[in-house]
């Protein structure tokens, strides 16, 4: 198997320390870079972020959450530089005015209490007994405080404003995973259905036992399923992929 180049993309208040396990455990297959998502308060903008720092070979591209809603946008905009698609954790729906609201109220509390806000969400995107835990709990709240509340800030705004990506759910042509826990109450398991049932020849995997935070509430489990994604992916030679793998979106250009 060919060494993939991987570029991922993490969520809300996340960084590279979301990612440290497949990171480290997928080094012998893949070369792996994680994308600065803390630089624009747009989805468009953020995907411009990554793509100016992207490998300008073809790179396998893995989004958790808002990374997510990033690497949709680029597969609108730069489809041909992505050999395959992974998606986490995530959603091709826009917000809803009730999860906007629920921003709102985040962004106005963080002002003054910007570490119980961090509580508040971490409580939300992990199972209890993942929280409490200094893999997950410990590392979303350093993660979180490091990032800090003017990236909080701007991210949420990005959230708010994503666009609805179903409409170009069907045209993405290169191979694609979906992967959600089976306890994500923020981007359920039937979400993440929708999309696999929207993209042709998408993969459909489901963690027991696993909240929101994927890659670090289960990360030997999340490790081995891309693993062997990776491991059936064709071929890529001279930083091309064999013809006949796809080309992401269907009258995409290049970028």
């Amino acid at each position: 198997m060919d060494r993939k180049t991987i570029l991922m993309l993490p969520g809300l208040l996340n960084d590279a320390t979301l990612y440290e396990n497949q990171v480290s455990a997928l080094a012998d297959v893949a070369k792996c870079t994680v994308g600065d998502l803390t630089r624009s308060s747009t989805i468009a903008d953020m995907a411009d972020d990554v793509l100016a720092a992207a490998p300008e070979t073809p790179f396998v591209l893995v989004g958790m959450s808002m990374g997510g809603y990033v690497a949709l946008e680029i597969m609108r905009r730069a489809p041909k530089r992505v050999s395959a698609l992974a998606l986490l954790d995530t959603s091709a729906r826009p917000d809803t005015e009730e999860a906007t609201a629920g921003r709102e109220a985040l962004i106005a509390r963080g002002r003054t209490e910007f570490p119980k806000v961090v509580e508040t969400l971490l409580a939300k995107l992990a199972l209890p007994e993942h929280a409490d835990t200094p893999e997950v709990g410990s590392a979303f709240q350093s993660m979180a405080i490091s990032v800090g509340y003017e990236v909080f800030v701007q991210q949420q705004r990005a959230i708010i404003g994503r666009p609805d990506s179903r409409p170009s759910l069907a045209a993405i042509r290169c191979p694609t995973l979906i992967l959600c826990g089976a306890d994500d109450s923020l981007t359920p398991p039937e979400v993440h259905k929708e999309m696999a049932e929207a993209i042709p020849g998408a993969r459909l995997e489901i963690i027991p036992e696993c909240g929101h935070l994927s890659p670090l509430e289960q990360p030997d489990k999340v490790t081995a399923i891309l693993r062997d994604w990776l491991q059936s992916l064709p071929p890529e030679k001279g930083g091309e992929r064999v013809q006949g793998a796809g080309d992401g979106v269907d009258g995409g250009e290049p970028r």
